[in-house]
């Protein structure tokens, strides 16, 4: 059996880049307005112009939706490449501070967070999204490694995580706003551990 593509992945350009962009924008502006509580399949088709049965043949459900806007939405978030491993990791936290304060980052953050805790489809593409988008930010991680600045063998993916989860602790456990402490707290730490050697590399001091 042929496996099914990823959410926004078939046919790059046409009718289909069309369809998904006309959707997203339509749970954008729904988000906004009533968030996810208040988010259908019916108001999908509606403002978006598409059927719904296209929206349900394609993304299976709203949180279906509601994730593949998360992956495209969270692609704003550049990969630092200051040539420095601790300005690199400020500035990638600070980027992620920066995407967390806009009100409709934190609903598509929390609408996904609740939807996986119930369907382990939705669980499995939230996964997904977050390993892919992690993925692609490592590449600061690689940098340090080949200029010497962390230990051969550290796990860049270990290390984006560590400074990526106090943000969503603070804001899915904890509820609390996120500020300039934490920023600089997260990429800090997340600096020191890896120049140490706790993400699977030999300690190289400093």
């Amino acid at each position: 059996m042929t496996e099914r593509p990823q959410h926004g992945s078939a046919r790059p350009g046409g009718r289909t880049a069309r369809t998904r962009a006309a959707v997203l924008a339509a749970a954008l502006h729904e988000l906004d307005e009533t968030g996810f509580a208040g988010l259908t399949l019916d108001k999908l088709a509606a403002r978006s112009g598409v059927h719904v049965s296209t929206i349900r043949r394609r993304w299976r459900s709203v949180e279906g939706v509601v994730v593949d806007l998360m992956a495209q939405h969270s692609k704003t978030i550049a990969t630092p490449d200051s040539g420095e491993f601790r300005q690199d990791l400020y500035e990638l936290a600070e980027a992620i501070a920066g995407f967390h304060a806009q009100p409709r980052s934190r609903n598509l953050v929390e609408a996904m967070v609740a939807a996986a805790a119930y369907d382990p489809h939705i669980a499995d593409l939230v996964r997904g999204a977050f390993i892919a988008r992690t993925e692609v930010v490592t590449a600061l991680v690689h940098r340090a490694v080949d200029r010497g600045e962390v230990p051969p063998g550290t796990d860049a993916y270990e290390v984006i995580a560590a400074l990526s989860a106090p943000f969503y602790y603070r804001l899915l456990i904890m509820r609390g706003s996120i500020d300039e402490r934490l920023v600089r707290a997260s990429a800090e730490a997340a600096y020191r551990a890896a120049r140490g050697g706790v993400f699977g590399g030999e300690g190289a001091g400093g």
